[in-house]
């Protein structure tokens, strides 16, 4: 029988602290949640390598350290809340809910929300409320947001995702330029973002999320 805590205990050791993040609640949480819980049950036993795991309709499961350096970056607060966009089946939301005081989980596919909602259930992450609408949409009704993470690459951002940051507030989101993957953190300030280089990362785009082709005969 697979020891999967001690895969997970693994995982933080070989690819999460070498990557130079260390924050106790970060690293708790990590540890804490049970990643096989979350991924196809054909693919539980690549649920702690170092890849981005297929969760279907090209969508993925961010690798550990990624997500890992992400919630580094971005620094969750107890008493925040948070949006998850692209939650997928629900496991960087539980992992969020962690650190955070609420999490709103965005997807946009049904069979994925219905995944999540019992993936959540199962591991009492009762700050989490699952919302179903296009990922593009966000969710304005439930902000504003002290953070928004997003679980996958963008080509572009719209403003209608950054306006539901309160003031003062960070998103973290992958950029996708030809096939170099930066992410980035962008603090709301005076009302405009201001972005930072993080780290390099790759992960497909999310639905809604590319840069619009020009048209041409």
């Amino acid at each position: 029988m697979t020891d999967f805590a001690e895969r997970r205990t693994m995982m933080v050791d070989t690819q999460i602290r070498p990557s130079d993040v260390t924050k106790f609640p970060i690293i708790e949480a990590m540890l804490s949640v049970p990643r096989e819980v979350f991924v196809p049950a054909d693919r539980q036993e690549a649920a702690y390598l170092g890849d981005n795991i297929e969760l279907g309709q090209g969508r993925v499961l961010l690798e550990p350290r990624t997500f890992a350096k992400i919630l580094d970056a971005i620094d969750i607060q107890p008493d925040e809340l948070v949006l998850d966009l692209g939650a997928g089946t629900g496991y960087s939301a539980a992992v969020l809910a962690r650190l955070a005081e609420a999490v709103i989980a965005q997807e946009e596919d049904a069979s994925l929300i219905a995944e999540a909602q019992t993936a959540l259930s199962d591991v009492g992450a009762d700050n989490v409320v699952l919302h179903e609408a296009p990922l593009i949409e966000g969710a304005p009704d439930m902000g504003p947001y002290d953070a928004i993470v997003v679980e996958g690459a963008v080509e572009h951002l719209p403003e209608t995702i950054t306006d539901q940051l309160k003031e003062g507030g960070r998103i973290a989101a992958l950029f996708l330029e030809g096939r170099l993957g930066t992410v980035r953190i962008g603090y709301r300030i005076d009302g405009r973002i201001n972005w930072r280089f993080s780290f390099n990362a790759g992960a497909p785009v999310l639905p809604g999320f590319r840069r619009h082709q020009a048209f041409s005969l």
